[in-house]
């Protein structure tokens, strides 16, 4: 008989409209329910070649500033790496997202709409144990300067570091246990950040077409010229760290863990996923008792802990 920590599911079907980020197209993308042992797939619903596209590390290939899965047709998806941390933050295991574009809509910059609408929906328990990647030794995946490293831990934890020379960002460090809703209350509402500069950079060689004050946090120097400012005074690492769940969706299962990020991107967490499934004495898998399962994200979640913004 099993308990009460198992995998699960949506309820009912949930429908996004915005834009994408990248391509300042309109998009719809719909959460579907599925079935355990299903995990998350995504449809291209505008092609009529395409089939499903796994939303797996080793269907995620090179993009700039997101991240993107292919599919064996050639089609792809993009920007997936905030539905996949809000599905993650929420303990949900299983799920088809049927897009009718290239790229999942921004919303606010953040993940905070995404989760709410799914815990709105509601979560429904599904008759399998949760599974979970258990990291048995230190990997890591370094550029310069830069690293991620997964290291042995009885919980999953996150910790991050990021450093830019702009005043209103700075260097800043964030450790979080992600157990018991963590990701809900303190990371999913904070929203991708960028300098003015990029900006004028990006559009003037059509990139970042759909970005705006409206959905990111812009920076100038010292200076916040998003309105209403910051929603926390450490967002930018908040939302790398958001990012970081997200895109180590990717592996499958929830991950028992710490994940250490310094000066990261989407890239280097997915070559580090590389490297922990390129070495099986790395990792080992584990079906999770009541113990083990109160330590991943989305375990006594509710819909309250959404903070949204007006």
């Amino acid at each position: 008989m099993l308990g009460d920590y198992v995998q699960t599911t949506i309820k009912s079907a949930v429908q996004f409209k915005g834009v994408g980020l990248h391509s300042g197209a309109p998009v719809r993308m719909t959460v579907h329910p599925a079935s355990a042992e299903y995990g998350i797939w995504f449809r291209r619903t505008d092609l009529d070649f395409e089939p499903l596209i796994p939303a797996r590390w080793d269907a995620v290939g090179e993009a700039r500033l997101c991240t993107r899965i292919d599919g064996p047709s050639g089609a792809s998806v993009q920007t997936i790496e905030h539905i996949m941390a809000a599905l993650a933050g929420c303990g949900i295991q299983n799920a088809l997202i049927e897009i009718d574009g290239p790229e999942v809509p921004v919303m606010d910059g953040s993940a905070a709409l995404f989760v709410d609408a799914l815990l709105a929906a509601g979560v429904r328990k599904l008759d399998a144990p949760v599974r979970a990647i258990r990291i048995l030794k230190p990997v890591e995946y370094r550029e310069g300067k830069a690293f991620a490293r997964l290291e042995p831990c009885d919980t999953f934890m996150i910790d991050f570091h990021i450093e830019f020379e702009d005043a209103a960002i700075g260097r800043q460090e964030k450790v979080l246990n992600m157990a018991n809703g963590a990701f809900v209350r303190e990371l999913c509402d904070s929203r991708t950040f960028c300098r003015q500069s990029d900006i004028e950079f990006m559009h003037a060689n059509g990139l970042a077409l759909g970005g705006s004050l409206e959905n990111a946090v812009v920076v100038d120097g010292d200076r916040v010229l998003t309105p209403g400012g910051l929603r926390h005074e450490d967002e930018a690492v908040r939302h790398k760290m958001l990012d970081a769940l997200g895109d180590l969706a990717l592996a499958g299962a929830p991950l028992l863990g710490r994940y250490v990020g310094h000066r990261a991107g989407h890239m280097m967490t997915n070559r580090l996923l590389r490297a922990l499934f390129a070495d099986p004495t790395a990792f080992e898998m584990i079906t999770c008792d009541e113990r083990m399962a109160r330590r991943l994200p989305g375990v006594g979640v509710h819909p309250a802990d959404v903070p949204l913004h007006a």
